[in-house]
């Protein structure tokens, strides 16, 4: 069984993934170039090893990623099955051109002069936005990741736990290599803002709200929302667990200007009402981004 969804050669959707894979590995190829490897950061995952080998024995950086990416993918389609398709080949690959490339005419010294922390940042917002577009093509990075896969297949523990773990692993050869406490820490830094920059693109900036409602006076409520807030809900039947008496709880979605509004007005129909709040980093469905667009984005 296949794992890949592949794209009609020179469809919509084949430009458009292609295009974001060109686009991501060269923001990602520069993030590495301007602000990561000019102050040994060591950001995990094939890169940071090749950063590390770069100021060790001399080597190009990009050259090195391709090194371990290649045998790496290789390994993986063997262990793993047919997950790592042409676009996942294609990202890193170009990521690896693009980092030797803007090096050999940009040279080593970074963007900004003299300033680690600020580099961290803008190399892990680079980094971040990077992965996301080649994530957004339905690609991975590759590299690392594929280390967790297999290890994971073995072990049943969880792929997210085994990444961090990997990739904390060579950020501690990084201290051991360079002897500098300084750059585990921006290294984090670097790990931190590329993770929330990738989920902040591929989740979205979402002010959605969602709330489960408990009240004697639902019904008053309820009508608030869809009339009121021109809001859908959903009525589900519980049981309170000290007395045992039914309860109905309303689910709805609303946005925060919504959460305030229906807020004050659950206050005066029902003080004693029981509200729980609960950030949505995501609504597919009516009223809200459809199932079919996200699958296209």
């Amino acid at each position: 069984m296949s794992f890949i969804r592949k794209d009609k050669i020179f469809s919509k959707s084949w430009w458009i993934n292609y295009s974001l894979i060109i686009v991501g590995s060269f923001i990602l190829a520069s993030g590495f170039v301007l602000f990561i490897t000019p102050y040994k950061i060591v950001p995990g995952g094939v890169y940071g090893i090749s950063i590390m080998l770069h100021y060790i024995f001399g080597t190009p950086v990009g050259m090195m990623a391709l090194v371990f990416d290649i045998p790496l993918t290789i390994i993986g389609i063997k262990v793993l099955g047919p997950r790592f398709g042409m676009k996942t080949v294609v990202g890193f690959m170009l990521t690896a051109f693009f980092n030797d490339g803007i090096t050999y005419f940009y040279g080593y010294e970074p963007l900004v002069k003299g300033d680690v922390l600020l580099s961290s940042i803008f190399g892990g917002l680079f980094l971040g936005v990077g992965v996301a577009m080649i994530f957004k093509a339905k690609a991975t990075s590759g590299g690392t990741d594929i280390v967790a896969m297999m290890i994971s297949k073995y072990t049943k523990l969880p792929v997210g736990q085994l990444m961090i773990m990997v990739d904390s692993t060579i950020v501690l050869l990084g201290l051991i290599v360079f002897r500098d406490w300084k750059i585990p820490l921006y290294s984090l830094i670097v790990i931190f803002i590329t993770g929330k920059v990738v989920d902040t693109i591929m989740e979205g900036m979402n002010y959605d709200k969602v709330l489960f409602i408990i009240s004697d006076r639902y019904k008053e409520i309820g009508d608030r929302v869809i009339h009121g807030l021109n809001r859908g809900g959903t009525l589900l039947r519980g049981e309170g667990m000290y007395n045992g008496k039914e309860k109905q709880i309303i689910f709805t979605v609303v946005n925060r200007r919504e959460v305030a509004m229906l807020q004050e007005h659950i206050h005066k129909v029902d003080p004693r009402a029981f509200v729980t709040v609960l950030n949505a980093n995501e609504i597919l469905g009516e009223g809200f981004k459809s199932l079919e667009s996200k699958l296209e984005d």
